[in-house]
């Protein structure tokens, strides 16, 4: 076998379970956003009024596509091709960043450069390990949609579309890990632009031009900043164009050879934006393992309790424009009490946000006890626990600013929602649905951590996958499930789903005993069960 492939095959032993859970669940919300529209907005009637009241507040537009039209095909899309296309994008620019800078990281680049394969050819055979990626999520999108009926050319429009939306991000991977040091920094990189292109294209939808009969909307030039706007401009079951695919493909390919030259181009382990130089001396603030913890993720906590001031602020501010849309079209009305409860719309407005907002809290929870997994994997726990400290301490330490980070992201969620009140005049007593909604989140996000903790323990080499794997599927029953017309207990297995909220004026408190009950026993077996486990190092 040639060096390329060698090396070719060695990424797709190493990610296939990875890929295999990223590409089959894309291809499954897929199928499930169509049974679930199908049942929603069954008639045209209904479609033409929701997308009438989405272009009359465009707010909604942020977090929705580019409307085409009432077919039932076109108007799926609109609803989730963007939740779609990020889900490729994040599976790409993680696999770039992990095979090019974590590979370097753990040294494992080193060796490969040391043999005849040199320094270019890992980072091309990666290049091709993630447009093969790409090429099977597309595939499968595709035949998601085919399977439930649609048009043929729509669908595979659709799942091509996606599929371009991560070859884009797959190139902003590659190139993000030759700006950054460590493969924390190129992700973090990575996932900002994702996330600001995501926006922008939301934005640029939102300030477009309807049409007549408010079912389609021009993009305007800001759309045409962002790959995923280029995607949606595809317009699938509606014009079925291919040609903006080629600026998304076109775009990845760009930065993988530029990718290519700087690598050919810097030191092997160096970087082109050089890490700020620390202290000679730590600080006072330093002086125990939790404190260490909080230094190294602190940057991603920000990252997160911004995410939640702005869901806090949209909760509210959106509240009255949903209570009309409601008023007008009542399968919105119904999603809304399916996911959130019997209480009016602005109550139920309000909590589906947060449920939103569970997601991001127990997001941030996950992240810090992978990066427990990492430290321990590239031997950087090892010089702590070489000190007088314990392992449970240790273990205890991110367990504690995990949490931290959880309640600090519902905190500023609620400030937010405060602040989203107060700006439109609003019904101050909105608060207390935020609150009791924010407090049932913080449980919902710590069963994700204990569950993630516990995974760490017993299988620490799954923690990464099996951690966010959960969060996912944990979003995809307690958001979508209503959507796709899940079974009600279904839904409630996920934790964010079960959390208490306001019926009117009495508190429903539903799952909230048993979320609690299961965070403490977690910690207490995650805890108890590190005691008496050796550290595992290596992926």
């Amino acid at each position: 076998m040639s060096r390329f492939g060698t090396l070719l095959g060695q990424r797709v032993r190493r990610d296939w379970r990875q890929l295999l859970l990223w590409t089959v669940g894309t291809a499954l919300l897929a199928y499930l956003s169509y049974v679930g529209v199908a049942e929603s907005y069954g008639t045209e009637q209904d479609r033409t009024s929701l997308l009438a009241a989405a272009l009359a507040n465009p707010v909604i537009l942020l977090f929705r596509g580019l409307p085409s039209g009432t077919d039932a095909g076109a108007f799926m899309v609109f609803l989730i091709f963007p939740w779609l296309a990020l889900l490729a994008a994040l599976m790409s620019t993680f696999l770039a960043v992990r095979h090019t800078r974590g590979d370097e990281e753990s040294g494992r680049a080193e060796l490969v450069a040391a043999t005849p394969a040199g320094r270019t050819l890992p980072l091309l055979a990666t290049a091709v390990h993630g447009l093969l990626a790409n090429a099977l999520l597309a595939a499968l999108v595709a035949a998601a949609f085919l399977s439930v009926g649609l048009e043929v050319e729509g669908s595979l429009v659709a799942g091509a579309a996606a599929g371009a939306v991560g070859v884009a991000f797959l190139g902003v991977g590659l190139f993000a890990a030759q700006l950054m040091r460590t493969s924390r920094g190129a992700n973090s990189v990575a996932v900002w632009a994702t996330l600001l292109t995501f926006l922008i294209a939301g934005i640029g939808n939102a300030i477009g031009t309807p049409s007549d009969d408010l079912t389609r909307m021009e993009s305007s030039w800001l759309t045409w900043l962002s790959s995923f706007g280029w995607a949606e401009n595809t317009r699938a079951f509606a014009d079925d164009a291919w040609w903006p695919l080629a600026l998304c493909v076109g775009l990845g390919l760009v930065l993988a050879v530029v990718s290519v030259a700087l690598v050919s181009a810097r030191d092997l382990g160096e970087s082109f934006v050089a890490e700020r130089p620390g202290r000679a001396w730590a600080s006072a603030a330093l002086s125990s393992p939790t404190a260490l913890v909080w230094r190294v993720t602190r940057g991603a906590i920000v990252g997160w309790t911004v995410g939640g001031l702005l869901t806090g602020l949209l909760s509210t501010s959106l509240a009255s424009i949903v209570s009309e849309i409601s008023a007008e079209n009542p399968s919105v009305a119904q999603i809304l009490e399916q996911i959130s409860g019997e209480g009016d719309i602005e109550q139920g407005t309000v909590t589906t946000f947060f449920t939103m907002l569970g997601v991001l809290a127990a997001c941030c929870a996950v992240q810090i006890v992978c990066r427990a997994r990492q430290d321990e994997a590239h031997g950087t726990a090892e010089p702590v626990l070489a000190a007088p400290v314990a392992r449970t301490r240790w273990l205890g330490g991110y367990l504690l600013v995990a949490f931290a980070g959880i309640v600090l992201v519902v905190a500023a969620a609620i400030a937010g929602a405060a602040g989203g009140i107060a700006g439109q005049d609003g019904d101050w007593d909105l608060m207390g649905d935020v609150l009791v909604a924010g407090a049932g989140q913080v449980a919902a996000a710590s069963v994700f951590l204990v569950v993630t903790a516990l995974v760490f323990v017993l299988a620490p080499r799954l923690t990464i996958a099996v951690g966010w794997s959960l969060v996912v599927l944990g979003m995809t029953l307690g958001l979508f499930g209503p959507l796709f017309g899940l079974p009600e207990w279904l839904t409630h297995l996920s934790p964010i789903a079960v959390t208490p909220f306001m019926d009117g004026d009495q508190l429903d408190v539903r799952g909230l005993w048993w979320l609690v009950l299961a965070a403490a026993a977690g910690v207490a077996a995650s805890l108890a069960l590190m005691r008496r486990r050796e550290l595992a190092t290596g992926d």
